[in-house]
């Protein structure tokens, strides 16, 4: 059986929300087509659907017109088997830290003096005995995860050891940096609201 979601100018993460919605209805073999108007869409469409175990394509049919076809292999009872590729595994026992950033600089005062201390305290998660499990970045936190930025080495060397780097689409998108991004992966509303819903410890400069 085909379904159909006509997710063009919706907004993230409704595409996901709604393909993901149709897909825990579908039985095996049946197949979700998704049209969507910009690329990051169709790259968190591709997570979701590896996320399923479903097999994913897409094509470019224009200008800011994308669709993405999800083959489901899996009922929708079973779909919930397999952690998106975006959640990490946390050892039984051992809480799970999420960072939150949504400023390039940290607090409200001098603007210098925010930009030294986002600074410091990013160097400082990589002194901590034991590392956050994931570092979300949303509004102007994301100008940190792209080219340019003067943590840019402390994020890698948090990647290296198993931490997950995460920047918000839309903004990349509002910013127009999505090609500038330099350590990381984009994500969608959806995975930020549901990675802070999972965690035990949330922290916020």
């Amino acid at each position: 059986m085909e379904k159909r979601v006509y997710a063009m100018g919706m907004t993230c993460p409704k595409p996901v929300i709604l393909a993901k919605k149709e897909m825990d209805k579908s039985q095996a073999g049946d197949v979700v087509f998704v049209q969507v108007d910009n690329e990051v869409a169709t790259e968190n469409l591709r997570k979701l659907a590896n996320s399923q175990e479903a097999d994913y394509e897409m094509t470019k049919l224009g200008d800011k017109h994308y669709e993405v076809k999800i083959t489901v292999k899996k009922t929708g009872t079973s779909q919930e088997e397999k952690e998106p590729e975006y959640i990490s595994c946390v050892p039984q026992g051992q809480k799970k830290t999420v960072v939150v950033i949504s400023s390039d600089k940290m607090g409200e005062g001098d603007p210098e003096l925010g930009q030294i201390l986002i600074k410091g305290f990013i160097y400082s998660l990589t002194q901590l005995e034991k590392l956050p499990d994931t570092v979300l970045f949303y509004n102007k936190g994301a100008f940190l995860t792209c080219e340019g930025s003067p943590v840019l080495e402390d994020l890698k060397t948090l990647e290296k050891e198993g931490t997950k780097i995460c920047t918000c689409g839309t903004c990349l998108d509002f910013y127009k940096m999505k090609d500038k991004l330099a350590v990381g992966t984009i994500v969608n509303m959806y995975v930020i609201v549901e990675t802070q819903a999972k965690a035990d410890l949330i922290i916020k400069p």
